[in-house]
């Protein structure tokens, strides 16, 4: 891959690792905001329905979930950055071969081919 294409998929993970910190910071700080109007006793944001509160504990369990994926994503860009630090972005780590354009541009982040993933998905 030539130094042209590495810097525009180096641009593409990058705004992707923006989008993902700006998302995991809006996250933290509604898991945050929920926690800390509990430890505080502050319900006043809160029904005292069982219901409610279910559905609050539910959102709040959704949003540390969402964090995780997250959190997991951002340690594949940066990876994906090491790799095209290091001279091994858009290799398939399984045949060797340059992993196509199209495939980087849809998963910045993979580390097989299409072909691979497909035989790999078969077994």
């Amino acid at each position: 891959m030539n130094k042209k294409d590495l810097e525009r998929f180096k641009n593409i993970i990058l705004g992707k690792k923006e989008e993902v910190i700006k998302n995991l910071e809006y996250l933290r700080s509604t898991i945050l905001d929920s926690t800390t109007r509990e430890a505080t006793g502050d319900h006043s944001a809160y029904s005292f329905h069982m219901a409610d509160q279910g559905t609050d504990n539910m959102e709040r369990e959704k949003a540390f979930l969402f964090a995780a994926r997250d959190e997991k994503y951002l340690k594949q860009l940066d990876m994906a950055l090491e790799r095209i630090e290091n001279g091994t972005y858009g290799i398939c780590r399984v045949c060797r071969k340059e992993i196509d354009h199209k495939r980087l541009e849809a998963v910045p982040t993979t580390t097989i081919c299409f072909d691979c993933k497909v035989a790999e998905s078969g077994r």
